[in-house]
């Protein structure tokens, strides 16, 4: 075959193949077109933008359903309490107390806290005057007090003149455990006549076997008849006050005597609720001794 003759073939050739390429892309491109247009109808089509109204709607709706969910509030239509704890001082871990007191209330009553704790050195801890008590009217705006201080050596009986004056006037109070001995160094007996009781010694640390003295107080309705404290100090109480009214009592092993432990007294008309339990963390976790703090914050603020 000539050179001519053999580019001649090789050129049709390629011409050929060009062609049959074209067709081939051509047929490509038609089946892409079909597929394009079928594509809207097979697929599912993207949702249409909501309106603003629409959106409200949706918000709104959810809204009510978070609502709906919400627990119902068992204290609505109730007038909240408004409660200081004013703590601090020798011996004990406060923060853990008023976080225990402010927990076992939570479910039952609607109680607003305010919280004065001393947090002053080692050294000092039973001499400090609670600053808070000078501010003139420093009870004004709360609808009960619960002390749980322990400052032994203060002796100033007009600084503690101020601290009994903010209950003067009805306000109720809570006292716990330490608040007993508080101001013990004190010669005159403004503190002592406002806890309903006088105290200056405990025994050793012991299990505590409680005597119910007056099951159908409120205070007491429902309370063990035979409960036994964890490790805890009974607290010789040398006076009961006669405003004071014992619910509770336990025998000093010791001395065969027997003490008041929880009572309730009447200080110009203020409710005052007692108890000398409430040494360390193992009374404070146990259940009775919580019930039994409920029970008189609640009696103490009359919402038994």
């Amino acid at each position: 075959m000539s050179t001519s003759l053999t580019m001649s073939f090789r050129r049709k050739s390629i011409a050929f193949r060009a062609s049959s390429m074209s067709k081939q892309l051509i047929r490509i491109h038609l089946a892409i077109l079909a597929m394009a247009l079928l594509l809207p109808e097979a697929l599912p089509q993207a949702p249409a933008a909501r309106s603003q109204t629409a959106q409200g709607e949706l918000g709104a709706q959810a809204d009510s359903e978070r609502r709906r969910r919400r627990p119902p509030d068992p204290f609505a239509g109730q007038k909240r309490i408004r409660a200081l704890v004013i703590t601090g001082g020798c011996c004990h871990d406060y923060a853990g107390e008023t976080k225990i007191l402010m927990d076992i209330m939570a479910s039952e009553a609607p109680v607003d806290w305010t919280v004065m704790l001393e947090r002053e050195g080692r050294s000092t801890w039973t001499r400090t005057k609670v600053r808070l008590y000078n501010q003139p009217n420093w009870s004004d705006g709360y609808d009960i007090v619960v002390h749980n201080e322990c400052f032994a050596n203060v002796d100033d009986a007009e600084f503690v003149r101020k601290i009994v004056a903010g209950h003067n006037s009805g306000l109720p109070a809570v006292v716990i455990h330490c608040s007993m001995h508080s101001y013990r160094a004190l010669k005159s007996d403004e503190w002592r006549e406002f806890l309903g009781v006088t105290t200056l010694r405990h025994t050793p640390q012991h299990r505590i076997a409680v005597q119910v003295k007056d099951a159908n107080h409120p205070v007491m309705k429902g309370f063990p008849q035979a409960w036994v404290t964890p490790m805890d100090e009974l607290y010789i109480i040398e006076r009961l006050w006669p405003a004071a009214r014992p619910l509770a009592t336990a025998v000093d092993p010791q001395s065969g005597s027997e003490y008041p432990i929880v009572w309730t007294n009447d200080y110009h008309g203020a409710r005052v609720f007692g108890t000398t339990l409430g040494h360390g963390p193992t009374t404070w976790d146990d259940p009775t001794f919580q019930d039994l703090l409920v029970r008189g914050f609640k009696w103490a603020v009359d919402r038994q």
